[in-house]
């Protein structure tokens, strides 16, 4: 009786990892193909809910009806091997949801998502059966007063595997073995826990479970598991999964390109036979010239970077402005090492943590010429760098001709993100500017948000750049000139209390896909 009383116990445990792992390494199996924005965890964690719900409810009727422990073991064999099918499943599913990505078709991406949930509907529903099955077996032989001892038992211990599973997955499993094997792992480790119980409880019985272990194996021979995700375009130099991002390095016509997640937006590039990179980095070079003129190149001394990604900004201004102090906060350590290795990010003035760059900001003890601000990509923008509080913390660190320059999105018709950041800047400094970027038949348009901790004027960009000597340099400044305009019509203001940065993004993307 004690044997069969550390197996229950042991199985409860294991479930309710299985659970909560299943869950952290779904987000991960779909990262790659819709990203991980907020409302990608609402309906992930709102399904699962959903499923244990259902579980729970199942579980209670079904442990009424046939009360036996080798029921239990039967019921956790199959949600174990289901999921051990799951990244084999959703391969074929979330390569269909690439198209959708490529047309902007909404229906294939709702249905893709759709259909990855489904296949989390059974196992996870299988497993919201575990504890109420365990309670009403652990209740045979026991008092009414002690079922409530006996009931928060059991939850407690399953909660506590739900602890483990929460962990292990996101900082061991995943970053190390990858997301396939992590389901593998949970699959085999509850599986293991099954199939022995089983044994124990109904002998030869269960030699058929065996087959559940010998098809997983014979799957994993069969597909092994290869590239997670093809390059869209270019050639797949190295891919990994980070305890933050999936990690693309492609390369297309010499140029190098950082991707993440869902790979819809290029995160740095390096091209190792041009200066520039032809896109919003290269602009970052000419937010110091809304200063007051004469405003030069030798007055430029230090650079703040909040999200440096691979290092693109850091090169351009090391190349330009020479080996001036540049500071880095980049999140992920991973992307990091990738830099060093892939994108040449070894300038020696470059000195790079990993860390919020929030914390950065707020823990440095250096003003800087230059904050630039470029940890957004919607649907990702981590709402504590979007408020009046993190951008007053920028001016403090600012030097007296300083100025923060963020880089934010737009679609060709809405400009709501653009105007929420910069009326928020409006609120913390005098003067604020933007330079749309924009170029023909761009979806996602890139524009400047700068501001001043003194009262300058947009003619100051225009006068400045007449003075400027270096040619490539001079081009940018032109071109930003044409494309530069002052905000004057402040409207939401961002706090650390309310920032709906979430919603704002939301509807920027429903207005696009809706073609309004």
């Amino acid at each position: 009786m004690k044997a069969k009383r550390v197996l229950l116990l042991i199985t409860v445990f294991v479930a309710g990892m299985a659970s909560l792992g299943v869950e952290l390494s779904a987000s991960r199996l779909l990262d790659p193909f819709f990203g991980n924005s907020l409302i990608i965890w609402a309906v992930l964690i709102g399904m699962v809910l959903l499923y244990l719900t259902v579980g729970y409810y199942l579980g209670g009727k079904w442990a009424d009806r046939s009360p036996h422990y080798h029921v239990l073991y039967q019921i956790t064999a199959w949600a174990s091997f289901l999921i051990g099918l799951v990244p084999f499943w959703a391969r074929p599913v979330l390569r269909w949801s690439m198209q959708g990505f490529a047309d902007y078709n909404i229906g294939i991406l709702v249905g893709s998502l759709l259909g990855v949930m489904v296949l989390f509907s059974v196992p996870v529903t299988l497993l919201g059966c575990v504890s109420p099955f365990a309670i009403r077996l652990s209740m045979e032989g026991a008092d009414v007063g002690s079922s409530g001892k006996i009931a928060g038992r059991l939850y407690a211990l399953s909660t506590v595997g739900s602890l483990v599973g929460t962990f292990l997955p996101v900082l061991v499993l995943i970053p190390n073995i990858g997301t396939r094997n992590t389901f593998l792992s949970l699959s085999f480790l509850l599986l293991t826990v099954s199939v022995a119980a089983l044994f124990w409880e109904v002998r030869a019985r269960a030699f058929p479970y065996l087959l559940m272990p010998a098809i997983l194996i014979a799957l994993m021979v069969a597909w092994p598991a290869g590239v997670i995700k093809p390059a869209e375009y270019g050639q797949l130099l190295y891919e990994t999964e980070s305890a933050y991002n999936y990690i693309q390095v492609v390369q297309e016509d010499g140029a190098i390109w950082l991707k993440l997640n869902e790979g819809q937006g290029v995160h740095s590039i390096y091209d190792p036979e041009s200066v520039l990179v032809g896109g919003v980095w290269d602009y970052f070079l000419i937010v110091p010239y809304f200063n007051e003129p004469p405003y030069t190149a030798d007055q430029v001394d230090s650079l703040a970077l909040i999200g440096s990604a691979a290092g693109t900004v850091a090169k351009l201004y090391t190349h330009f402005y020479g080996p001036i102090a540049i500071d880095g906060a980049e999140i992920d350590p991973e992307i990091i090492r990738i830099g060093r290795e892939y994108f040449a990010m070894n300038e020696p003035n470059f000195h790079v943590v990993a860390q919020d760059g929030r914390y950065f900001l707020a823990h440095s003890p250096r003003r800087y010429d230059v904050i630039a601000v470029d940890a957004y990509r919607p649907p990702y923008i981590p709402f504590h760098l979007t408020t009046r509080e993190f951008f007053r913390q920028a001016r403090d660190h600012l030097t007296d001709t300083g100025v923060v320059a963020v880089n934010v999105g737009r679609t060709p018709t809405d400009w709501s993100l653009v105007e929420a950041l910069a009326s928020t800047l409006k609120a913390e400094f005098p003067s604020v500017y933007t330079i749309d970027l924009a170029q023909p038949d761009q979806d996602l348009i890139n524009v400047l948000v700068v501001a001043t901790p003194q009262p300058t004027r947009l003619e100051n960009l225009a006068l400045n750049a007449a003075l400027i000597s270096d040619p490539l340099l001079k081009e940018l400044a032109d071109f930003a000139v044409s494309r530069a305009s002052e905000f004057t019509q402040p409207t939401v203001v961002f706090t650390d209390d309310k920032a709906p940065v979430e919603q704002v993004v939301h509807g920027l993307i429903l207005h696009f896909v809706l073609g309004q």
